[in-house]
C-alpha cells in the first residue's frame, strides 16, 4: 500500500521546509517505509555546509519521527490528534546524506503503552545504512482548545 504526498499531509500537521516525508512505499499495523528525495534545494544545506553539504543527523531522526507518525496515526482521525517526539535511545549515524540521495525510512512498533509508543527505525540510501535510533512518541489530545 502507497501514500502519496497529499494523503501525508492530511495525516501529519507538518509543511515545508519540515515535512521530511515524501511518500511512504508501504506499511501495515505494526510497520512503515517511506522515501524522502534529497535535494540540494533543502533549506538547511545553505549553512550544513555550504561547500561539502550533508543533512544533518537531527533530521534523519526527525524523518523517522514523522514517518512513525503516520503509522501511528494513519488509521485514526488526525485532525484532533498531534504527535509528540518523546525521546531518543540508541541513535547512532552512519553514513552521510547527501543532495542527490533517495533515503528510506523504515520504522516498527516494538511496545505500546497507553498514548506512548516505542519504534525502532532505521534511515538508508541504497545498501548503506545511515542511521538508526529507538524513539517513543505520545500522542496529544488538541481539542481545538487552549487551557
Amino acid at each position: 500500500m502507497e501514500l502519496k504526498i497529499e494523503q501525508i499531509m492530511k495525516i501529519l500537521p507538518h509543511r515545508y521546509p519540515f515535512l521530511l516525508v515524501d511518500r511512504v512505499i508501504d506499511y501495515s499495523d505494526e510497520k512503515i517505509t517511506a522515501i524522502k528525495n534529497v535535494s540540494v534545494n533543502e533549506p538547511f544545506f545553505c549553512g550544513h555546509y555550504p561547500q561539502y553539504p550533508i543533512m544533518p543527523g537531527v533530521l534523519l531522526i526527525e524523518g523517522l519521527a514523522q514517518t512513525a507518525g503516520i503509522l501511528i496515526l494513519k488509521n485514526m482521525d488526525s485532525k484532533n490528534i498531534s504527535p509528540l517526539f518523546l525521546g531518543i535511545d540508541r541513535a547512532r549515524f552512519k553514513k552521510e546524506v547527501r543532495p542527490g540521495d533517495t533515503i528510506m525510512y523504515e520504522v516498527q512498533i516494538i511496545q505500546r503503552r497507553s498514548s506512548v509508543i516505542k519504534v525502532k527505525g532505521n534511515v538508508s540510501c541504497g545498501k548503506n545504512i545511515c542511521a538508526t535510533a529507538e524513539l517513543m512518541l505520545g500522542m496529544k489530545q488538541d481539542g481545538g482548545k487552549e487551557e
